[in-house]
């Protein structure tokens, strides 16, 4: 049975850390009955999801929210023995989209619908609404779209919700969105060092903030500079070391397997590697060979 849009329904959801829990509170402000589980008591409305199961009314829905790689793929190994032919499971996780035909093969083979759900919004959707990217069947997208309308933006849906494709196309959405998002931090990181660099330059700060409106590299990443260098003017208060989640890496990876040039997202991502040395052996070897050529000064190493 597929709920008419704006209608409320039940949800079994599955992970509620930063995002799930806050998933959990706005699905609830919009009317939809959600049954959380996680391992931590405090915020766990089920003991196990074997009793999360139990609590749902068929067919089911189910939304994992798990970290991507192995706990992902235990969480539907689970849950595909636990669900009735009919119920859907939906992974809004960061999973690899090459996980996404695996995970929808083994439900299928007990008659479980899947779907695949690349979630942004991080910290703040509550409040502002989640962009969704979704893959899998158009029939179980359409069943579970009062719960994307629930999650995503106020506004036009098509502003804040695709069906992306097949299964898979919702996580290679997300992850190609990730790979993005790495270029943009990377260019607002290097204009802030840059800006930092210059005598000329006497308020950063303030010249980051002028960016916000009027400006065509306004953006929320923008705003969320901003917003860290009010609390924080030089950023002192931090170590330049930043790791990569993991779809930095496949996105480049998938760029090769295209063909498709993407360098300003590969040097994104490698400069988050040279951002983890604190002694670089590339740099040690480039200080050695100018030193050879020519004779240029070198730093010796304290020890």
């Amino acid at each position: 049975m597929e709920p008419e849009k704006g209608s409320t329904v039940q949800l079994g959801l599955v992970g509620l850390g930063r995002m799930g829990f806050n998933m959990r509170e706005r699905l609830r402000r919009a009317g939809h009955e959600v049954v959380g589980y996680d391992r931590n008591p405090d915020v766990t409305d089920s003991t196990s999801l074997a009793d999360l199961v139990s609590k749902l009314e068929a067919p089911r829905a189910i939304w994992v929210m798990v970290p991507s790689g192995e706990p992902t793929r235990q969480t539907v190994t689970e849950l595909a023995e636990l669900l009735d032919p009919g119920d859907v499971l939906i992974d809004g996780g960061n999973s690899r989209y090459t996980d996404d035909r695996r995970h929808a093969d083994l439900l299928a083979a007990k008659e479980i619908h899947y779907l695949d759900c690349g979630v942004s919004g991080g910290v703040w959707g509550l409040d502002n609404g989640y962009g969704l990217m979704v893959g899998g069947d158009a029939a179980d997208v359409e069943r579970l779209m009062p719960v994307f309308d629930a999650l995503r933006p106020e506004g036009l849906r098509e502003e804040g919700f695709a069906h992306a494709g097949p299964v898979g196309a919702g996580h290679f959405s997300k992850m190609v969105h990730n790979g993005i998002e790495y270029g943009l931090m990377q260019a607002y990181a290097e204009g802030f060092e840059l800006l930092d660099a210059a005598e000329i330059v006497e308020d950063v700060p303030a010249v980051i903030k002028a960016w916000q409106r009027g400006t065509v590299v306004r953006s929320w990443l923008l705003d969320l500079l901003v917003r860290a260098l009010e609390s924080d003017p030089e950023l002192d208060d931090l170590r330049g070391y930043v790791e990569d989640s993991g779809e930095g890496r496949w996105t480049v990876e998938e760029a090769i397997n295209n063909a498709v040039p993407a360098p300003v997202i590969a040097a994104a991502l490698f400069a988050r590697f040279a951002s983890r040395q604190e002694d670089s052996p590339a740099m040690r070897a480039v200080a050695a060979l100018r030193a050879q050529f020519g004779g240029h000064a070198v730093h010796q190493a304290q020890g």
